[in-house]
């Protein structure tokens, strides 16, 4: 079993091919079995990630990476097992039909293998556990499969006086342990899924509806979990740990793009109580043969699959930005649009459009749309968010839609007052910009409630080979956390100041360290009621907090070092700076831009 593998892949065993796999992201299965010999066998595998027309993804803003990235397992069965070979899933299928304030409705679909000689009479048992292990429902059923075949089981049961799975604010997770035995009575296989009992709906007026009730989704966009130097070859340790930054800047969903994650991103969704958009690898570019067309159906069927039992992923996504507008692209975009349906009726699927009509065919095909803005960042882009958005909504009212990325570039070591709009192809993007840039665009759509959902473009800078501008080469620095995670930049605490209950400060433009005037801004991000200012010891006294900012537009600073200390409700942030009107540190940076559009606050 290959939890991921880029992007190409074969297999051998005693110089027997055994499988290939096509796809860099989703976990695949090859049944080795009559490949083994009794004693020391001999695996071999080979990884490719060239670029071929055959797989997706063909395009896209990111760095894909290749090799045995993910972990290899041997997995051995019974001759009675729950079936290993669908698409990469467990087997077990568990839904929730029908859920009301008394009871819930769940169906468990599970699929029985029988690679025996002989026909089997089997019972298979779905037990629904509470958080305490403690069962508090079951259904089975009682099937006969013949040798070497497949069926497919459901049981039906009804879950009393549910705990619901209600986002962050409570993440209540059940389990179901399924259990197949044989007439004897002896178990041949057992499992276990995760079980939230949640319904979602997403409309045109009131966005998204978690157990019926308007849910506000906002959050980030999570690339991958990338580490310097090892690109995705990442442990689950590392998985969890990106997570934890996205949940403690009170974000209530995220998208992962542009591809299936690892199945640990996907548990942590589901205890954090984040809601999920999870897509295929459909980026920027198609190609026309069927052989592609064939190849994005299954990473399609293979991502619902793999994670149709997580309660955390509410939408299922058919692709990114592309490119072209002709009829192949539209055939496999509703070709995606059919197998999803097909697989999982209970989940809308989306599709992220840009750069063209809002009205493109081929973002109109998903049962809801989303929309890549950056208005504000690309001078191609004109408008700003907020009036986008409202204009969209008034002409398409029926017609639910979130957005899917919005975002600048922010460097830890471009540092400017009061910054212009850079060039965004350039080597400055100066930190202050892009936290400006989130302020003006947070503002402009916090109080649009038909939004089902809104995602900063990014969480973590991202690898990308093919882009040369900010610091360095190589890098989106869109994110709101440095690539090697090491630093939150400002535009994450703006977020954390407006999305969480926790109390929380953060002095702005720590990292601007040498200062070339005598005067300075000194501005606090934070979600308490007022803030005290100190610097060099001297109080300045207490600023009212004003949307999440404390400010005080015109502090002295004295020659040299100045110590900077902000307070409130026992938080403390603080920085030193250097005034020195003469500093090499502090030149003119090339790169700046024009002026562009925003809405008054």
């Amino acid at each position: 079993m290959f939890d991921g593998a880029a992007l190409a892949t074969g297999a051998w065993v005693n110089g027997r091919k055994v499988g290939r796999h096509e796809g860099g992201y989703a976990r695949f299965r090859l049944d080795v079995t009559d490949a083994l010999l009794v004693g020391r066998n001999t695996i071999a595998v080979r990884v490719d990630n060239s670029k071929v027309p055959q797989i997706a993804p063909l395009g896209g803003d990111f760095t894909v990476f290749g090799g045995l990235y993910r972990p290899v397992s041997l997995v051995s069965t019974d001759d009675v097992h729950i079936d290993m070979m669908d698409h990469g899933g467990p087997g077990v299928y568990v839904s929730t039909p029908h859920i009301d304030a008394k009871k819930a409705r769940i169906r468990a679909r599970t699929l029985v293998t029988n690679d025996g000689s002989q026909t089997e009479r089997l019972h298979v048992v779905n037990s629904i556990r509470d958080a305490q292990g403690r069962e508090v429902a079951q259904c089975h059923e009682s099937v006969t499969v013949k040798a070497g075949g497949t069926v497919s089981v459901i049981a039906e049961t009804h879950l009393p006086d549910p705990h619901l799975w209600n986002g962050v604010s409570d993440p209540y997770l059940y389990s179901v342990v399924t259990t197949v035995t044989d007439a004897r009575g002896r178990e041949r296989d057992r499992i276990e899924t995760p079980l939230g009992v949640r319904s979602i709906e997403i409309t045109a007026d009131h966005g998204l509806l978690l157990n019926g009730r308007p849910y506000a989704v906002h959050g980030v966009v999570f690339f991958n979990s990338e580490r310097p130097g090892r690109g995705t070859a990442i442990t689950d340790r590392e998985v969890s740990a990106d997570m934890q930054v996205i949940a403690d800047l009170g974000a209530t969903g995220v998208r992962f793009v542009h591809f299936q994650h690892p199945q640990r991103a996907y548990r942590e969704a589901d205890r954090r109580g984040l809601l999920v958009w999870t897509e295929v690898p459909l980026n920027g570019v198609i190609d026309a043969g069927e052989a592609f067309q064939r190849n994005v159906e299954q990473q399609m069927r293979e991502l619902i699959a793999q994670n149709f039992n997580h309660p955390s992923v509410a939408v299922w996504g058919l692709g990114n930005e592309i490119y072209a507008e002709n009829p192949d692209v539209l055939r496999v975009i509703k070709a995606l649009q059919g197998v999803a349906a097909a697989a999982d009726p209970s989940r809308p699927t989306v599709y992220a459009h840009c750069c063209q009509a809002d009205d493109a065919p081929k973002a109109m095909i998903s049962d809801v749309g989303a929309y890549n803005r950056y208005f504000g960042w690309y001078p191609d882009q004109k408008g700003t968010l907020g009036s986008w958005a409202r204009s969209f909504h008034a002409q398409f009212p029926h017609r639910p839609f979130a957005i899917g990325e919005y975002g600048a570039g922010g460097s830890i070591r471009d540092q400017e007052s009061d910054p212009a709009p850079p060039v965004t192809t350039s080597a400055w993007h100066p930190e202050q910009f892009q936290a400006l840039y989130h302020e003006r665009n947070w503002r402009e759509i916090k109080d649009l409630l038909y939004l089902w959902g809104s995602f900063v473009w990014v969480a973590f800078d991202v690898a990308s080979d093919g882009r040369a501008e900010g610091d360095r080469n190589g890098i989106n620095d869109k994110g709101l956390v440095t690539y090697d995670r090491e630093v939150k930049k400002d535009a994450y605490f703006w977020y954390q100041a407006n999305w969480s209950d926790r109390p929380m400060l953060h002095l702005a433009d720590s990292r601007h360290r040498y200062r070339t005037s005598s005067k300075t801004q000194v501005k606090v991000y934070t979600n308490t009621a007022k803030v005290h200012l100190q610097v060099n010891g001297q109080d300045l006294g207490d600023a009212s907090v004003r949307e999440h900012i404390a400010l005080w537009p015109d502090v002295s600073l004295r020659p040299g070092l100045n110590d900077v200390l902000v307070t409130a409700e026992g938080l403390k942030d603080q920085a030193a700076w250097i005034y020195d009107p003469a500093s090499p540190f502090a030149t003119a940076p090339t790169g700046r831009g024009t002026a562009v559009e925003v809405e008054s606050p």
